[in-house]
């Protein structure tokens, strides 16, 4: 249910949703979809797009590394979340996902607007600076909103300043700001 996080008074939206193709900043053709939980080949693409993350770029702990410790990871990840994927020639290049914020799989399904919702987006190093992850970004809080999503937060370390600027550009606010963290939130349409 609803925590004690502050959200913005002002809806954000409209944001597109999935699936949508675009020509990302190098030129590339990128395509993002949402993710099929039970499809087993795109959760593979998945776990290989994880497998290639630097660990160098990982933030908070996240992702982990190895294959099992990444599987281990996304199975909660994966089951009764949000999930759009970045496509660029059939491997996955990028990944946000919309945690719900509680214990029962049943409220986020049943009442998606009843909840808030935790945002981490991931792309792989040769395709950042590209676009890409804003366009993952607005796809995942579109898609959110088709399925009633209406308050989504996430933590981000105050020394990332394009995640930052990414965040702000397409909404969010700072909620709260302790110790080497920050606390944004958005509330959609």
């Amino acid at each position: 249910m609803r925590g004690s996080r502050v959200y913005p008074d002002e809806r954000a939206g409209p944001f597109p949703a999935p699936p949508d193709t675009f020509e990302d900043g190098e030129g590339r053709s990128i395509e993002i979809r949402a993710l099929e939980e039970d499809d087993d080949s795109q959760v593979d693409d998945l776990v290989a797009m994880y497998l290639e993350f630097d660990p160098v770029d990982r933030a908070q702990g996240i992702p982990p590394t190895g294959e099992q410790r990444i599987r281990e990871w996304l199975d909660p990840i994966l089951e009764g979340s949000v999930n759009v994927v970045a496509w660029h020639d059939e491997q996955v290049v990028g990944h946000a996902t919309l945690v719900p914020d509680t214990d029962d799989p049943a409220v986020a399904t049943d009442q998606p607007d009843s909840i808030e919702w935790e945002l981490a987006i991931f792309v792989l190093q040769a395709y950042q600076q590209a676009g890409i992850g804003t366009q993952l970004l607005e796809h995942l809080l579109g898609y959110a909103s088709e399925v009633g999503i209406e308050n989504v937060w996430l933590t981000v370390e105050r020394w990332n300043g394009p995640a930052i600027s990414l965040y702000e550009a397409v909404g969010f606010e700072v909620c709260s700001a302790e110790s080497f963290e920050q606390e944004m939130a958005i509330r959609l349409e």
